[in-house]
């Protein structure tokens, strides 16, 4: 890119666009290798991948081992999750079903720091592991 610059001796370049990486902020002295990298993390995540690396403060390593490691889902709320969660491991007995908070077992989740999430949307909340 350098090299067929109209300016002579060129010797650095900039990013001063970076649509299309989902809300991600692309450093200006990012390096080429790099921005490919991230680009291919949020079109392999889309929706995700951008918002996960803001999290990060742009770390890809610990954004990949988010995706990898630590992911649950997508769900239209804690609630949802903390239902599911709760009812695939044991089996909850009809005459007490009526008496569990889900909506408090998911807000104790998140604020206990054993999940976290990413909101993409209405209804569109990502939960991942805290490990």
């Amino acid at each position: 890119m350098l090299a067929d610059s109209p300016e002579q001796d060129a010797e650095e370049y900039a990013i001063h666009d970076y649509e299309g990486f989902d809300g991600y902020g692309l450093g200006e002295y990012e390096g080429i290798e790099t921005a490919h990298e991230i680009a291919c993390f949020i079109d392999e995540n889309p929706d995700l991948g951008g918002e996960l690396l803001n999290n990060f403060g742009g770390d890809l390593d610990d954004a990949k081992k988010a995706i990898e490691d630590n992911y649950c889902g997508c769900y239209k709320s804690l609630v949802d999750y903390a239902e599911e969660l709760t009812e695939g491991s044991a089996q909850i007995p009809e005459s007490l079903a009526y008496y569990i908070d889900y909506e408090r077992m998911g807000r104790d989740m998140e604020l206990g720091g054993d999940v976290y999430t990413i909101e993409t949307g209405c209804e569109e909340i990502h939960i991942f592991w805290n490990h």
